[in-house]
């Protein structure tokens, strides 16, 4: 992917097979990149740690040392601006599937490195035996 730095990530096989729905016949090619090259997981096996969908955490922007609360989510839930990011988005992409210390640097639109640490997990659906979600 040019345009995020990610690190192996494992995902669940239902958020698996619900993007593989999402990105339909022709995916954007980053969204693909993820899939084809996640470990896959059963919901009740995927550790507490782990970014899945719905995940809320808190990130650090590595250059200013700016903490933000982030829940990756589906397109139609997003709401940047109350810190909900589309799991499209370079942030969400970044983000899915990374465990919490882990380092990612999604790019912006107009092209600008942001580099965020993953600094804990405020709530994960599968860590309350929510599985469906």
């Amino acid at each position: 992917m040019p345009w995020i730095d990610r690190s192996p990530c494992c995902l669940t096989e239902l958020d698996h097979v619900r993007l593989l729905k999402l990105g339909g016949a022709h995916p954007p090619p980053a969204l693909a990149q993820l899939l084809d090259a996640a470990d896959l997981l059963p919901s009740r096996e995927v550790p507490p740690d782990v970014v899945t969908m719905y995940t809320q955490m808190e990130v650090t922007e590595l250059a200013t040392g700016e903490r933000q609360r982030l829940a990756i989510c589906y397109p139609h839930d997003a709401e940047p601006e109350r810190g909900f990011v589309s799991v499209l988005s370079p942030v969400g992409l970044a983000l899915l599937g990374q465990h919490v210390g882990a380092v990612v640097t999604p790019h912006t639109p107009d092209g600008v490195a942001r580099p965020l640490r993953i600094g804990s997990i405020l709530f994960q659906p599968e860590a309350t035996g929510d599985y469906v979600t």
